[in-house]
Formats: structure tokens, C-alpha cells, sequence
């Protein structure tokens, strides 16, 4: 499974939300989208308007949700979102 998370510096819900995939032991990309603007066009096209937003294969939410991030562990290849 490929986890994305789309974050910005000094953004409490974003640092929240990496530390839980961590501890879940979950794998996962980070992505600064205030040093990437292609990425947070991308994000911004898909709906999203608040950090962080993660991305899997499957599902895709945005602010700092650990009930969903659990369910990643649980049901890897379920639709979350």
C-alpha cells in the first residue's frame, strides 16, 4: 500500500497525523506543499482545502483523522473515504 501525505511546516494536524502512521506502523511519503506547487494544485483539484491530506490507492481525506488511519491496519484495501 502506498500512503501519501500532503503537509506543510509547523502544521500541528499534519505532524499529528505522521506520528499515528508511525505508530501504527504504516510506511509513508511526505510531501511539502509549500515547496511543491504542482502538488498543491493537485490537491487543491481534487477538493481539499486544509492539511494534511493522505492518499492511498483506495481513499483519500483530509485533517488529521486517526479513526481512518487505523482502519488502514485493519483493511488495507477497503475503500475509507
Amino acid at each position: 500500500m502506498t500512503v501519501t501525505v500532503y503537509a506543510k511546516p509547523r502544521c500541528p494536524q499534519c505532524e499529528a497525523t505522521k506520528r499515528q502512521l508511525t505508530r501504527q506502523g504504516i510506511g509513508f511519503d511526505v510531501v511539502d506543499v509549500t515547496a511543491d506547487a504542482s502538488a498543491l494544485a493537485r490537491i487543491k483539484a481534487a477538493g481539499f482545502l486544509q492539511a494534511p491530506v493522505v492518499m492511498t490507492e483506495d481513499a483519500s481525506w483530509s485533517g488529521y483523522r486517526p479513526d481512518l488511519i487505523r482502519a488502514l491496519v485493519k483493511q488495507p484495501h477497503q475503500v475509507l473515504a
